[in-house]
């Protein structure tokens, strides 16, 4: 098995707009200036366990919240970035988007609407560059397809 860089795997967003899905065409890339991209997925678990079994607990992963923390140097020429510094005021669906993560091997491909918290679009010291953060977490367990080339 071959490894793969981290920046290969492509982070994506589009602006959201209740009750319609996603263009195919129009994906803001989530790169330019980000240096740093976590997975920072939660699951809630419940431990059980049986008469059948030997009375052992058994673990049940009962929901799957996928999430990202994304981190780098603002740019407030980088669409993307803008797309997410304009949520920072906005509240319920004004922080949602359309989220699209792209395998490293580019075989697959996760897309769901998420929700931007955490937004940081230019702070820190006066000699550092301003920096640039937020934390994307899918609303939904996201779409698994494959990538299609064009």
């Amino acid at each position: 098995m071959t490894r793969q860089k981290n920046a290969l795997r492509g982070h994506f967003i589009q602006a959201y707009v209740a009750g319609t899905e996603t263009n195919t065409e129009v994906w803001l890339e989530l790169a330019k200036y980000i240096s740093s991209i976590s997975d920072d997925t939660s699951e809630e678990t419940e431990d059980t366990a049986f008469y059948d079994g030997d009375g052992t607990p058994e673990t049940s992963v009962i929901s799957v919240a996928g999430a990202y923390s994304i981190e780098g140097q603002y740019d407030p020429t980088d669409a993307a970035q803008e797309l997410i510094a304009g949520l920072k005021y906005k509240t319920g669906e004004g922080r949602k988007v359309h989220h699209k993560v792209v395998s490293s091997a580019g075989t697959k491909q996760w897309i769901g609407r998420a929700t931007v918290t955490a937004i940081v679009a230019g702070s820190g010291d006066a000699s550092a560059y301003e920096t640039f953060s937020c934390n994307i977490r899918f609303d939904s367990i996201p779409k698994e397809s494959v990538v299609v080339a064009i």
